[in-house]
């Protein structure tokens, strides 16, 4: 393994089968290089397959934005805990025992998050704390619960 590694745990999974439609949470769901996580909208092959959020930097977000939102109201399909995903581009993010994403960059917040709550989407945009987004490299099926370890690149 190249780079340093972190290890966490994956806390969420979900999914919007269609645009601007409410989060599915699921308690597994496989991922694939032709789809992202099955049955997203967003899944097509590209930059923004995936997209994962940091348990840690959604509570930091929240707090600064006097809040207290779910993290489905981010809008992410996968949320993670132990994981500093702060400027890690270029980092393969290892989902279970068989799941790899090349993390491709920033998650940034959109006007939808001031809609949750306001100030949200500045809160996101400072830090990374909005998450990343990834391109599918290996897929496989992925359960809440499962290892999440970050391997930088380098």
């Amino acid at each position: 393994m190249t780079g340093s590694a972190s290890q966490g745990q994956v806390l969420g999974i979900a999914r919007r089968n269609v645009k601007r439609g409410p989060m599915q949470l699921l308690e597994q769901a496989g991922i694939s290089i032709a789809a992202g996580v099955d049955g997203d909208t967003r899944g097509k092959p590209g930059r923004r397959q995936v997209t994962v959020l940091s348990a840690s930097a959604w509570v930091e977000a929240c707090d600064l934005a006097n809040t207290d939102q779910p993290w489905l109201a981010r809008r992410a399909n996968v949320l993670v805990d132990g994981l500093d995903l702060r400027f890690c581009e270029g980092a393969v993010l290892h989902l279970g025992d068989d799941i790899e994403l090349l993390v491709t960059g920033e998650l940034e917040p959109c006007e939808r998050m001031d809609e949750a709550s306001p100030g949200l989407r500045l809160a996101l945009a400072d830090g990374w704390r909005g998450g990343v987004t990834c391109s599918v490299k290996r897929g496989g099926t992925l359960a809440v619960g499962a290892t999440a370890r970050l391997r930088l690149p380098g």
